[in-house]
Formats: C-alpha cells, sequence, structure tokens
C-alpha cells in the first residue's frame, strides 16, 4: 500500500463521516450531494491505486 493510497482512503473516509454528520444537522442537499460526491471519488482513486500493488 503506497502512501497515496492510503492518504486517499484516509480523506474519503473524512469526507464520508462530514456527510454523515451534514446529514444530521439538517443542512442543504446540494452540500451534502457534493461532499459525498468528492467522499466517493477519492475513495475509488484510493482502491483504484491498491489494485497496482495487488498484482
Amino acid at each position: 500500500m503506497t502512501w497515496l493510497s492510503t492518504l486517499l482512503i484516509v480523506v474519503g473516509l473524512f469526507l464520508l463521516g462530514g456527510v454523515i454528520s451534514f446529514v444530521r444537522q439538517g443542512l442543504p442537499k446540494g452540500v451534502i450531494v457534493l461532499l459525498a460526491i468528492g467522499s466517493a471519488m477519492a475513495l475509488a482513486a484510493g482502491i483504484m491505486r491498491l489494485e497496482g500493488v495487488w498484482e
């Protein structure tokens, strides 16, 4: 596992926690959707970088 893939996964999980927190606070849906998209992209990038390690 490289440091970049680890960093991307950690950032994605951090943003996912923000999504959960924002939903509980009742913030506007646009902010939640934008944060969720960023979280999904960071997690996907981190996981895709892991595939290079596994091969």
